[in-house]
């Protein structure tokens, strides 16, 4: 790796490489919750920064840094930014993000890539790494709550990675927004029978996998539309209501610390008394590695609140930068 040369990656280059597909980032995300389980990595807790003239939960900017391990280490930062009004005001993604990666002999920059594709691609590789664990084995149904880009990158997941998925419901608060959503899905996977459900509780009554994909600010879901056996990814954090974790049968993470920091929903349960490390059934990576146990019976209900965790972001980069390194993609720039 030159240190005197930046290689930039633009959205088209990583979907060139293949990085608009789920295996590439199921791989990396999978190897990337073993070094966490190994130890091998630093993660500092993510800062956000919002402006004082907005109070959307959407509406931040979020700095993720990370060394990763293993026989080839690598660190980066990715620098993700969200406005809850983009697509309404401007036409644009509502998440935006670019990753840095440096090479960890010098610490010199080596790479620039686009990262709202890989950041959505790996959100969905975990909660499919989380589903290969923890979903009970074969099953042919699973529910969308939010159906934005997120939510897009979830069901194509699930389509490439699960052949017994026969049927996905979709909701969203706008009707139009799951409509397009359902169009793109029956183009791309024709074998998939795509249902619209009326509202988020008949979606996620009876489905035995459920992914939450929304910007919303105030918990919506009950314990009592979760059926025995269900596994409820709990992807965009705040719509499980708060008794959901203690009444579940396992509660799984991707990082403690990261889930248990200022305002989450772990850390308010954690400082009412009601929830600790210890009732903390895994992070995931401890499963992953067969530490701790997943899916144990079909009846289990399994909460998965995964903060999201810069060494995912890191590891897949990493891939990336691996394969457009070896077909010469990208552009380089010099550094000096």
């Amino acid at each position: 790796m030159a240190a005197a040369t930046l290689r930039y990656l633009s959205r088209s280059d990583i979907a060139g490489l293949g990085g608009d597909r789920s295996d590439l980032y199921m791989e990396a995300v999978e190897a990337g919750f073993r070094l966490h389980a190994a130890g091998d990595f630093v993660q500092p807790l993510k800062p956000y920064l919002r402006s004082p003239r907005t109070d959307h939960i959407a509406d931040r900017i979020i700095a993720m840094p990370a060394w990763i391990g293993g026989a080839q280490p690598m660190a980066g930062l990715k620098w993700i930014g969200s406005k809850h009004d983009n697509p309404s005001a401007r036409g644009l993604p509502r998440a935006s993000a670019v990753i840095v990666l440096n090479d960890p002999e010098t610490n010199y920059p080596i790479a620039v890539m686009e990262a709202g594709l890989i950041s959505a691609m790996r959100t969905a590789a975990v909660t499919g790494l989380a589903i290969r664990h923890l979903a009970r084995d074969g099953f042919t149904e699973a529910a969308i709550i939010g159906c934005g880009p997120i939510g897009e990158r979830q069901a194509a997941m699930l389509a490439e990675q699960f052949p017994s998925l026969m049927r996905l419901r979709l909701f969203d608060l706008r009707p139009e927004a799951a409509e397009d959503l359902s169009a793109r899905i029956r183009d791309r996977f024709p074998h998939l029978a795509v249902t619209l459900a009326p509202s988020a509780e008949a979606a996620v009554r009876g489905a035995p996998v459920v992914i939450t994909c929304t910007v919303t600010d105030k918990p919506y879901l009950p314990f009592a539309w979760l059926a025995r056996g269900t596994l409820l990814a709990n992807v965009s954090i705040m719509d499980v209501e708060r008794a959901v974790f203690l009444q579940v049968d396992k509660v799984v993470v991707d990082d403690w610390d990261q889930s248990n920091r200022e305002k989450k929903i772990i850390n308010l349960l954690v400082e009412a008394g009601e929830f600790s490390r210890e009732r903390l059934h895994a992070e995931l990576g401890e499963i992953v590695v067969g530490r701790k146990p997943g899916r144990e019976t079909d009846d289990e209900i399994i909460l998965l609140n995964p903060m999201g965790m810069a060494i995912d972001d890191i590891a897949c980069a990493h891939a990336i930068l691996a394969r457009a390194e070896a077909a010469q993609a990208g552009i380089l720039l010099p550094l000096f």
